[in-house]
């Protein structure tokens, strides 16, 4: 779901304050009103754009602990190395996104990509992996990570305002099984 939309909101709110209202005729007033209305509604939109940004944040902030932890784990599985040789370096460039400021959000949504990418194909080749403890691990952690994600997606649209905060969650246990 696409939250952030594909233009910069204030250059349109700028256009629309000096050129568009100005030139609407100042008897049509249904046309004032609504251009009014469209002003204001961009300007709750643009203080909408931070809560996204600190949400891509967190989401790459989350996929590089599970990609520590499938490293960690992984290392003890063969069949991984060339896929943890991959997700290293998603993880590398990740880190770098994070260290600075100021990060483009298109930027972030590329390196959350690129990072949930490496992360499944990781993911994907420990689940051919022989049954071990160290498959166990990486079963355990990706679990652990996806009901934190569902928490977060809960917390997010409750945030918005699209779904009422008490919705229920499945525990962990009815999704794993035993």
């Amino acid at each position: 779901m696409e939250l952030r939309p594909s233009f910069q909101i204030p250059a349109l709110i700028k256009s629309l304050t000096d050129v568009v209202l100005p030139a609407v005729d100042p008897a049509n007033k249904l046309a004032q009103e609504q251009g009014q209305l469209v002003v204001a509604m961009l300007h709750l939109m643009a203080q909408r754009l931070p809560l996204q940004y600190r949400y891509d944040c967190h989401e790459l902030k989350q996929f590089l602990g599970l990609a520590d932890s499938l490293a960690t784990h992984g290392a003890a599985l063969p069949e991984l190395g060339e896929t943890l040789a991959a997700l290293a370096t998603s993880v590398e460039t990740g880190r770098y996104v994070l260290s600075r400021a100021g990060v483009a959000p298109a930027e972030l949504e590329a390196t959350n990509l690129a990072l949930r990418t490496s992360v499944g194909a990781a993911i994907s080749a420990s689940a051919m992996a022989a049954d071990g403890p160290a498959t166990k691990a990486i079963n355990a952690a990706v679990m652990a990570h996806a009901q934190e994600m569902l928490l977060r997606e809960r917390a997010w649209l409750a945030m918005q305002g699209w779904e009422g905060p008490n919705a229920g969650l499945p525990a962990v246990e009815t999704l794993i099984g035993d």
